[in-house]
């Protein structure tokens, strides 16, 4: 596989925030790998497995980027979380992918490893804005 590479912001001055994170650039590179990945998968997986092990790896990257849009630190570590579910659930469709036989366990772990270092980093910005991060999170059911 390609070195890791740097998602590139589509404006010179990287205009929009999330271009400045290091959790997006390193989750649309999983997000590029794992297309690459899944290319390999049978036809027949094209709207079940591989769609939606695509769909999980693009959704850590676009919820980052409409978390980091958001006008509070408390709806940004919500679509973070959400980030980290999507993050979770590629990891889960790639141990699917090898143990059906579409993939081998050597082309997936260097994945593995970098989803392993995306959801450090992912738990470590949630811990920096996230007072309730150690704690026991309630749910917010509303007034």
């Amino acid at each position: 596989m390609d070195k890791q590479r740097k998602a590139r912001p589509l404006s010179s001055n990287g205009f929009f925030g999330f271009e400045q994170l290091e959790v997006y650039h390193l989750s649309v590179a999983l997000s590029v790998q794992v297309y690459q990945l899944s290319e390999a998968f049978p036809e027949k997986e094209r709207f079940g497995l591989t769609s939606q092990l695509r769909r999980a790896a693009n959704s850590i990257a676009l919820n980052i980027a409409e978390g980091k849009g958001r006008s509070s630190d408390k709806d940004f570590c919500r679509f973070l979380y959400q980030a980290r579910g999507s993050l979770l659930e590629t990891v889960c469709s790639l141990h699917l992918a090898v143990e059906l036989g579409f993939l081998q366990q050597a082309a997936v772990q260097p994945l593995y490893d970098q989803a392993s270092t995306l959801n450090g980093k992912l738990n470590a910005l949630l811990k920096s804005l996230d007072t309730n991060f150690n704690r026991t999170l309630t749910i917010d059911h509303g007034p």
